[in-house]
């Protein structure tokens, strides 16, 4: 390996966790938060805003622009003044180009403000095709010019936007995102059918709600926004993570500990919280977390199948599948989000899971992948031993559960490209610390 030393970290796996950690705000609604900014007229101040490098990625693009980014009054507390946004150098943005996908939500603020746009080469987890052309297609539809460049794509609004029928053919989350923060300021109404609804969304409505707009959201995935000229600023606390929150229940199962998470809720994990006790993990809900922890016994098999809200979130699955390596029989998990999200596995068999994957459907969920040479179902063998190995990080959600794998391992692992979890796991290497993991730097 020839990444540098602060980007390995060396687990001695083993021990179980236990205490407590605390999740902020969700990094599926923060950044988007702090690009909703842009709209406004008057200063924005967001709250329970987690330290990740997806918020730092956007903040350095809001300032680019001209806005002002400042620490509130409390910790987690941001404050955006977009009161003198300007045109970007481009070299200056596209020196962000490759570390997030987020700038690709800046096109509709920044057209409305500015009139004109640059969007540089995008980045982001390689877990499966997150086409940018439906963005453009969205954008167009609103009455944008698109000039594809060699550095990027430069977008223009010779005139004001305008509203439009639009039809997901997936509810794409990112589509959902482009198209709100596009039609709040575009004259008329625009009919966004197929969304996705899932609770990132419906807190991004809120923001958006408390700026002026005018949002309605119907039981059929059926968004409604109606135009206004003018949005002012915010207030807003951030939904919690609930990812951040599974991620760390799965860890307690997959190690046979016990980890209360504060900050996590209810209400927006019912799906996993079924799922989790079917495994056989425990949890007691309370009014500032919830508690996770492996009960005792074996834990058991089951069928999976992910799918958008309110269903099995995809970024749920990477985790739990460590925790499924100790279940006791054979596990189904069919990925029907992101076709190669389960690329991640070859490295848990390689410390002993037994992990088959599969190019068929192994479910009744309707499937976008059946019959296209993806290998999106696995069949997880379990308990297996697992045995410390080298690991190198693939993604996001991926390298957290190699962390998983790692703590639940015997022996030592070393885990290459540490540095990616930084983008949606809030000082991670400490919350290990604090839950009483063995970890330390080569």
């Amino acid at each position: 390996m020839t990444d540098s030393p602060a980007d390995v970290l060396l687990v001695h796996g083993g021990a179980p966790l236990e205490g407590e950690i605390r999740v902020r705000g969700a990094k599926n609604l923060v950044p988007k938060a702090m690009v909703a900014a842009l709209l406004g007229s008057e200063p924005s101040r967001l709250r329970n805003v987690p330290d990740i490098r997806d918020v730092r990625v956007v903040r350095g693009l809001l300032q680019l622009h001209g806005v002002t980014v400042r620490t509130g009054d409390e910790s987690g507390e941001l404050v955006l003044d977009p009161s003198h946004v300007e045109s970007a150098n481009v070299a200056d943005i596209d020196a962000h180009a490759g570390s997030s996908r987020i700038p690709i939500l800046f096109c509709g603020p920044l057209l409305h403000r500015l009139g004109h746009a640059f969007i540089p080469g995008l980045g982001g987890c390689d877990i499966g095709g997150r086409p940018v052309d439906f963005h453009f297609d969205v954008l167009r539809k609103f009455g944008a010019t698109i000039e594809k460049r060699a550095d990027g794509q430069y977008l223009e609004a010779p005139q004001r936007l305008r509203g439009t029928k639009i039809r997901l053919p997936y509810p794409s989350v990112g589509s959902t995102e482009q198209v709100l923060l596009t039609a709040v300021l575009a004259e008329g109404v625009t009919e966004l059918s197929n969304a996705a609804v899932e609770p990132e969304i419906e807190d991004l409505i809120c923001v958006l709600q408390k700026m002026g707009a005018i949002i309605s959201m119907d039981t059929d995935r059926t968004i409604r926004i109606t135009g206004v000229d003018k949005l002012g600023g915010y207030t807003h606390r951030a939904l919690p993570d609930r990812l951040e929150a599974a991620s760390w229940a799965s860890a307690a199962l997959a190690t046979e500990g016990s980890v209360f998470v504060r900050g996590a809720e209810q209400k927006s994990m019912i799906a996993f919280l079924n799922t989790f006790r079917k495994v056989g993990g425990a949890f007691e809900i309370g009014d500032e977390g919830i508690r996770f922890w492996h009960p005792g016994g074996p834990l058991n098999a089951i069928a999976l199948e992910t799918d958008v809200h309110p269903g099995f979130q995809t970024d749920w699955q990477q985790p739990l599948v460590v925790a499924l390596t100790q279940a006791s029989g054979l596990s189904i998990v069919h990925e029907t989000v992101y076709e190669s999200r389960l690329g991640f596995t070859s490295a848990l068999n390689q410390m002993g899971a037994h992990i088959q994957l599969y190019r068929e459907c192994l479910g009744g969920m309707p499937c976008r992948f059946g019959q296209r040479n993806f290998l999106h179902s696995a069949v997880v063998s379990g308990p297996t031993r697992l045995q410390g190995s080298d690991l190198v990080i693939p993604d996001l959600r991926g390298g957290f559960s190699y962390l998983i794998a790692a703590l639940a391992a015997q022996g030592t692992s070393r885990v290459h490209g540490i540095d990616l979890i930084n983008r949606g796991y809030e000082n991670f290497q400490q919350k290990l610390v604090d839950l009483g993991a063995k970890v330390d730097r080569p």
